[in-house]
């Protein structure tokens, strides 16, 4: 086997991860996926440590178009107190996405705005 290949699970492994995974509330993967989103979209957008290099507005769309979809949707079902920390994080790189952007988004088209309705 070559010094950088990764060797395949162990079936009991893989047991193990179902199993783990079986255990956490929805509410917690909705939001550890939701974190996940934001500090990927954080980054494309500038806001990181080396935003010359990191920036990089076509993705940042993506990530934050999917952001939204999942925060829009799941947020009935989160909470109020999960639900305004993930809206918050959202519209923070909302705006981040706007002020990063050389050609701005006419109003209530920016990515996930189809989602959130216009954020300014």
């Amino acid at each position: 086997m070559s010094p950088d290949a990764v060797p395949a699970p162990e079936p009991g492994d893989v047991d193990d991860e179902i199993r783990d995974i079986a255990e956490v509330p929805a509410v917690e993967v909705i939001n550890t996926v939701a974190v996940h989103l934001m500090s990927a979209a954080a980054v494309k957008v500038g806001l990181a440590d080396d935003p010359e290099s990191q920036t990089d507005l076509d993705e940042a769309r993506k990530l934050i178009d999917a952001l939204a979809g999942l925060v829009t949707a799941s947020a009935p079902s989160l909470g109020d107190h999960h639900a305004r920390a993930l809206r918050d994080g959202l519209r923070t790189v909302q705006l981040a996405f706007r002020e990063a952007s050389p050609f701005p988004d006419e109003h209530g088209k920016g990515p996930g705005e189809k989602y959130t309705g216009p954020v300014g």
